[in-house]
């Protein structure tokens, strides 16, 4: 009976699903609102075979031999084992890495044929758990300590601030979280947040802030003096923003709306402008594996024309010699590499340090790209 209630609702789930256009997690998010009944249990399985099926169905479709309705989906899901599959060269490759044909001869041509395959597969595994420890109010190793009396939890390896859980977490009934010692952020997006390197004192502006995540890794940096501006065209995140700074206990902050932006005559006044630019999120596939599905050489190009009208608009807040950092969360050279020989030939900028980048791996970080440029 449980089986066949989880089922019916996974089928409503998937057949409601591929008639709309919200992302995955926000739409499973309304589902799940709006069917109560649905018990924790039942969502947990709901949850981790819908985003399985979403990650494997160009293997899962392959195995349907026509049939793709989403029971006969299902029913072949049930019995898969992908990893039993990747090496058999009797099924195309891209149906083995469960990507679109178009999009993975697209990373080939990126990246290569061997890169391409270790991403999509590494896309293709759940995203790790992972936290930043709130440097204004407890060490990482004093979280750790706190943590581990009722969670299994591990260091991370590459960021001072990263801590690993091993299983998914309800964070909002943890004591820690509600004290504002930690906020969720993965380790790569931890160490692009990293490359501003501001000062106490400094003027700091996050660009496109969204809800205030790598501006949050950064205010501990400036030890409450100084003052950080977070801007964002989407007054929604900018909102969410303002309680995670609260929580966090950063005073030296304010929400800069769109149409107050120009009023606070911040034109060349900024020792710092993080540029976290909107991209295809090709380096967080594990957490939205519904967007390879949906990706598009289009919107690319538009995406690659938005990256470059933003980033000039965010250099005429940096102040001569000041820095402006450049990050996306893509692996594609066309929105990082290429975009940054684009701005050091078209721009005043030049590249002040090597650039950070992180490529997604199991259980590893997900991928980033992220370089200081400095303003002449």
């Amino acid at each position: 009976m449980y089986i066949q209630f989880r089922n019916t609702h996974l089928l409503q789930v998937l057949q409601s699903y591929e008639k709309q256009r919200l992302p995955l997690d926000v739409f499973l998010r309304i589902y799940f609102k709006n069917h109560k009944a649905i018990g924790s249990h039942d969502r947990k399985y709901i949850t981790e075979t819908l985003y399985s099926m979403i990650r494997w169905k160009g293997l899962v479709d392959f195995f349907c031999l026509g049939d793709l309705s989403w029971e006969k989906r299902i029913q072949v899901l049930e019995h898969l084992q992908p990893e039993n599959h990747i090496e058999d060269t009797q099924i195309p490759i891209h149906d083995r890495v469960s990507f679109p044909k178009f999009y993975f001869d697209f990373l080939c041509e990126q990246i290569g044929e061997e890169k391409a395959i270790s991403f999509c597969l590494a896309s293709n595994t759940p995203a790790p758990t992972t936290i930043r420890a709130n440097a204004l109010k407890i060490s990482r190793d004093h979280l750790l300590q706190r943590l581990k009396l009722t969670n299994p939890v591990r260091a991370g390896t590459e960021s001072p601030l990263a801590i690993h859980f091993a299983r998914r977490v309800n964070f909002l009934i943890l004591p820690e979280f509600r004290e504002g010692l930690f906020e969720v952020q993965d380790e790569g997006s931890q160490l692009a947040a990293l490359q501003v390197d501001v000062k106490p004192g400094d003027q700091f502006l996050d660009y496109c802030a969204g809800s205030g995540g790598k501006a949050l890794a950064i205010a501990p940096k400036m030890q409450g003096k100084g003052q950080l501006h977070l801007h964002d065209i989407r007054s929604q995140v900018l909102a969410e923003a303002k309680k995670r700074l609260h929580r966090a206990g950063i005073q030296n902050a304010q929400i800069i709306f769109s149409e107050d932006l120009k009023k606070k005559n911040l034109h060349q006044k900024m020792d710092w402008v993080l540029v976290d630019a909107p991209c295809s999120g090709s380096g967080t596939l594990r957490r939205n594996p519904d967007m390879k599905w949906r990706f598009s050489f289009e919107d690319l190009e538009t995406t690659v024309q938005i990256q470059r009208e933003i980033f000039a608009k965010a250099l005429t807040y940096v102040k001569p010699k000041g820095h402006i950092v450049y990050t996306t969360c893509s692996i594609f050279p066309m929105e990082n590499e290429d975009q940054v020989k684009y701005f050091t030939e078209t721009l005043p900028v030049t590249v002040a340090k090597p650039p950070f980048y992180s490529t997604p791996s199991p259980g590893g970080m997900d991928g980033f790209y992220s370089i200081v440029l400095q303003k002449s």
